[in-house]
């Protein structure tokens, strides 16, 4: 297996890329990564770490948000742009040309945390301004993402989501978004929007009530509970259970053994999007219901969603201080 990492090797990771096209496209002396994944460097994506095996044809997205490990403007944006750097690499290539990568993978680099959700601390500010359009926006931003999830990018591609850790509120949305969840076995995974009185608004109905029935959608979303990943994958929501630490082996073994049969697998999902389509103007449509709702919110629900807030930051705190030990001590 061999990994490039576009974030510190960007030269390394256009020659290899490089070799992966033929010579006798029109490709030939160009710098394929230039031409295809403009900007792939670190000062672009900074909560980004962006890794292609060329070996295995997977291209690897790790999150690692800057500050809190929940979905902030700055995170949105850099996923925006890599989504739409991959959506222009595919539609550059010759017909005749070898694809840039059959895979995607969208990961942590936040040891424990695949991401805890929306930014809470934007929410209950907007909340107490009654910033609906502020409120708006941010959720259109995210579900637009979701949905470029949700199409594979118009690539074909199989994309999958590796969670390992906590992917709760808007992380369990965005892992939902993917063709499939891998995802390690003591991993948590949930919606505890109900707790400050509200409902997860990008995406969490639209994608359970497909992978299961609108019964037990609701009930999911309604009870607030976190679930291991071992739970869902008994109701059919995780795809493959990895034993814990070796997610990515897990995604790798995955891949190794349907690669000969990606055809099938990609065309599969295809159909899917086909036949149970998650459209745009769905996701956004229940963006804005959740909006109106969240201004409904009382300064005890608003109290409550500071705490969840103020425990994410200790977390956050928490993960921090060995390595300042470390470098102190160093």
């Amino acid at each position: 297996m061999t990994f490039v990492s576009a974030a510190n090797n960007p030269s390394a990771f256009s020659k290899m890329t490089s070799e992966r096209l033929s010579s006798e496209t029109s490709w030939s002396g160009l710098d394929p990564v230039s031409e295809q994944f403009p900007g792939l460097d670190r000062s672009q994506y900074g909560n980004l770490e962006l890794e292609l095996d060329t070996l295995n044809d997977t291209f690897w997205c790790f999150m690692r948000p800057t500050g809190r490990p929940s979905y902030t403007h700055e995170l949105m944006n850099d996923i925006g742009r890599m989504q739409n750097s991959i959506a222009n690499a595919f539609t550059m290539v010759p017909s005749s040309a070898p694809k840039p990568f059959s895979w995607f993978v969208m990961a942590s680099a936040i040891p424990g945390i695949f991401n805890l959700g929306g930014d809470l601390g934007h929410f209950a500010r907007r909340i107490r301004q009654g910033d609906l359009a502020a409120l708006r926006h941010y959720g259109h931003v995210a579900v637009e993402a979701i949905h470029r999830n949700t199409i594979a990018f118009g690539a074909p591609i199989v994309t999958i989501a590796l969670v390992q850790g906590d992917a709760l509120g808007g992380g369990f949305e965005h892992a939902l978004s993917f063709d499939l969840i891998v995802a390690e076995r003591s991993a948590k995974l949930g919606l505890p929007e109900i707790l400050f009185n509200m409902f997860p608004g990008m995406g969490a109905y639209s994608f359970l009530s497909r992978r299961m029935d609108r019964t037990r959608a609701e009930a999911m979303i309604l009870s607030g509970r976190i679930y291991s990943a071992e739970e869902l994958h008994e109701m059919g929501v995780v795809d493959v259970l990895a034993e814990d630490g070796e997610g990515q082996q897990a995604v790798q073994e995955y891949i190794a053994r349907h690669d000969r049969k990606f055809n099938a697998h990609q065309a599969t999902y295809r159909a899917r999007r086909r036949v149970n389509p998650v459209t745009l103007d769905e996701l956004t449509d229940v963006v804005d219901i959740w909006a109106e709702a969240a201004l409904n919110l009382t300064e005890s629900d608003l109290r409550k969603m500071d705490r969840l807030c103020a425990a994410q930051d200790r977390r956050l705190m928490a993960m921090q201080a060995p390595a300042s030990t470390m470098m102190a001590a160093e």
